[in-house]
């Protein structure tokens, strides 16, 4: 039975959306169908699609009461949006229906978990989110909440855990039958963990086992969980937020964390071996992971920051986009991404240039464009005189631009969108430590309407910026200080 918040969400959603014109979106990136998008939600594959859902709110462009907006692809690129699953309906989740994920039944149902939050007022007068998990369970189009949902409340948690963040299941399913789920913890002093839970059915859940502490050294509260097994190493990547930055490996504020390691199957708990950030660019943030049915683990972010929420007008019909999804490995104990394999279905009108002298500024015939995927191999072009920097300037006219700028002598890569059309003073430039010898550097730059994602040497870093210059800049540019010989293959992508 479809409440009455549920049904006005719909019919908000599916009226307002005909007032978007196509253009007007991200051409393979998914966005909210109207208003607000933040999390992944619900990351699947079920009954021969991808399913994403995401924490949304149709009626403004800002973060709101949480509802799960909902859409489907075959191809993890052209996405079709389904009617909202959840709405905060019930005296359980009435403040939110907030992050979590979702996984097959036996039966063939699919069980969305979720966080249900309630505003409780405390002793000191101040309201507080209280956050329990619930499950809902559906056909891929319509969800039924659990009678008797919470199913994780206060009562399930380990001594010394707040309640107020309690958030994020990332359920999977053992090779037993049996469910586990993770879900992001503090304790009382805001310091941030992982929590580990069983259940035989996906419905009856047990408190197992603390499986990673954060003891004061990532951030505060950590964020949007998940976990799982990838090239012979256990990964758990999470959000954590109110980072200081560590040298070039962590930004300031809602920053991105993996952990690699060995899961103790038999204690619940994770040993870490390294440590790293999953992006190094401005806006990446909760990312979630599906495993395919080919066997590829693909990753899916929140392509924004929540310190960069100003960068839209209030006035603009949708806010909020997902990543290019993403497939994982693990190389030499990091964790590698490259864009999924599907986009290269996408290619077409390839242009190459070989052997590029470049010195000064540099414009080259058929590289131009705003859906472009563009590689970019960087060699000295003087072996005895190493030059100072190189940059490649996109999404440009003569009032804008967004650059990618490399320094060689410091390894330096640093993405700068200042001249982006923003009119708000956040945050505009990210910095990252790269792999180069003598000044030699491979970048793949994804452009689409709305944002750039770098992938430098193969997937060992990536940078993600959202942009939303006009359309009509669309030039692309190349500089150096000193003299750089470069390769370039470039194809639009349609």
């Amino acid at each position: 039975m479809t409440s009455q918040t549920l049904r006005e969400a719909r019919k908000y959603e599916e009226t307002v959306e005909k007032n978007i014109a196509g253009e007007e979106r991200p051409d393979f990136h998914l966005c909210a169908r109207t208003g607000w998008m933040n999390d992944p939600n619900g990351f699947s594959y079920y009954n021969g699609m991808y399913h994403m859902f995401y924490q949304y709110y149709p009626y403004e462009s800002k973060w709101g009461p949480m509802h799960w907006g909902h859409a489907v692809s075959r191809d993890l690129l052209h996405w079709e949006y389904l009617p909202a699953a959840l709405a905060p309906d019930e005296a359980y989740d009435r403040d939110g229906c907030f992050s979590g994920s979702a996984v097959a039944l036996p039966d063939g149902r699919q069980l969305l978990m979720y966080t249900s939050v309630v505003k409780e007022r405390q002793e000191n007068e101040a309201l507080r989110d209280i956050q329990t998990q619930s499950v809902a369970v559906g056909d891929g189009i319509d969800y039924e909440k659990y009678a008797k949902n919470p199913v994780l409340d206060g009562n399930d948690l380990p001594e010394g855990a707040s309640r107020f963040d309690f958030r994020d299941p990332k359920i999977w399913q053992n090779a037993d039958g049996t469910y586990s789920c993770i879900v992001g913890n503090c304790l009382m002093d805001g310091d941030g963990r992982i929590l580990l839970f069983t259940s035989s059915d996906g419905f009856q859940w047990q408190f197992r086992s603390i499986l990673v502490s954060n003891n004061h050294r990532f951030g505060r509260m950590w964020e949007c969980p998940d976990f799982f097994f990838l090239d012979g190493k256990w990964v758990l990547l999470t959000s954590p937020q109110d980072m200081l930055p560590q040298g070039f490996e962590y930004h300031n504020g809602n920053g991105t964390l993996c952990l690699i390691g060995a899961f103790d199957e038999a204690a619940g708990t994770f040993q870490e071996e390294r440590d790293q950030a999953i992006d190094y660019g401005i806006d990446f943030y909760a990312p979630q992971t599906v495993l395919t049915p080919d066997g590829r683990r693909v990753m899916i972010g929140w392509m924004q920051n929540w310190d960069t929420c100003s960068l839209r007008a209030p006035d603009a019909p949708w806010m909020g986009q997902m990543s290019l999804p993403r497939e994982l490995s693990i190389k030499d104990g990091r964790l590698y991404q490259t864009p999924v394999r599907e986009l290269e279905a996408l290619r077409c009108n390839r242009t190459v240039h070989e052997k590029v002298p470049v010195s000064g500024t540099v414009r080259l015939n058929g590289i131009k464009g705003r859906r472009v995927d563009m590689e970019l191999t960087l060699r000295a072009g003087d072996p005895q005189a190493l030059y100072q920097k190189f940059a490649v300037r996109f999404a440009q006219n003569d009032q804008y631009q967004t650059s990618l700028s490399f320094r060689p002598r410091e390894s330096i890569l640093k993405v700068d969108r200042k001249f982006s059309g923003s009119r708000r003073a956040i945050i505009h430039q990210r910095r990252c430590l790269v792999d180069s010898a003598d000044g030699s550097l491979k970048l793949r730059i994804i452009l689409d309407r709305f944002s750039v994602e770098v992938f430098v040497n193969d997937g060992a870093h990536v940078l993600t910026a959202t942009m939303y210059t006009e359309q009509s800049a669309d030039g692309i540019s190349f500089f150096a200080d000193g003299a750089v010989e470069m390769d370039v293959v470039k194809y639009d992508l349609m």
